[in-house]
């Protein structure tokens, strides 16, 4: 990886969102230094870079703060330019296309996957799967029409809706376990369930992603501490 001064990562290790920059960081071969948060009891640090929301991931670079997890993955993609594939393409409308579906992503996915790991009421539940499933469904269809037949999202290579949904590909995992429910179904949605498997083996996110098992342990360990309302923040 090359060198970088002052590159460093204010991050939690479950988070998706932390994922996010870290696979952005290893695919543009950018070496950084992790610093741990503990979000059940936030650092100075992180309350001083992130004093609005308090939340992480943070990136600094140059003793200077980037924070929320699309914009971080858009300031590397433009400061290391030169630096691995793009993760936006030049194109003006791929581009649109992944901001559009990233944003999906966020607003539709991750937070029923919230729901899911965090929420006891069946209802919200049962209300969360049924969006899951559709939210599902509309990825299928993105894919088909922006990888082109190929591996990602993004064609060849991984861009911003690849690390976007990709990041949260262990969590759904581990709802997948809480429920026992697959949503994830070669039968309704193969060329998404092909490219979790892609997107999981690649070299910038293997050594990332945190095992569906433990991130089910994490979860039990803050029901049975009752901090479950306390789940750390990050975006």
């Amino acid at each position: 990886m090359a060198k970088e001064d002052g590159v460093k990562l204010i991050g939690f290790w479950t988070s998706p969102y932390v994922a996010r920059v870290m696979i952005a960081l290893n695919l543009k071969g950018i070496e950084y230094e992790f610093l741990p948060e503990d979000l059940l009891n936030k650092s100075e640090l992180l309350l001083r870079y992130n004093p609005v929301y308090k939340k992480v991931p943070v990136l600094i670079h140059g003793d200077k703060p980037v924070c929320e997890s699309l914009i971080i993955l858009q300031y590397i993609d433009q400061v290391w330019a030169s630096s691995g594939p793009s993760i936006l393409s030049a194109d003006p409308h791929e581009r649109a296309f992944a901001r559009f579906w990233a944003a999906y992503v966020d607003d539709k996915f991750t937070s029923q996957i919230r729901v899911l790991m965090w929420n006891e009421d069946e209802k919200s539940k049962a209300e969360a799967e049924e969006k899951l499933f559709t939210a599902l469904l509309l990825l299928e269809e993105a894919f088909v029409k922006g990888s082109k037949g190929k591996s990602f999202f993004g064609g060849d290579t991984i861009d911003l809706v690849d690390i976007t949904l990709g990041s949260c590909i262990n969590w759904l995992k581990a709802v997948e376990i809480i429920t026992g429910t697959k949503f994830l179904d070669k039968t309704k949605t193969p060329r998404l369930a092909e490219w979790a498997e892609c997107f999981c083996s690649a070299e910038a996110a293997k050594e990332v992603l945190p095992e569906a098992e433990k991130l089910v342990e994490f979860r039990k360990f803050l029901i049975a501490a009752g901090r479950a309302t306390a789940v750390p923040s990050s975006k």
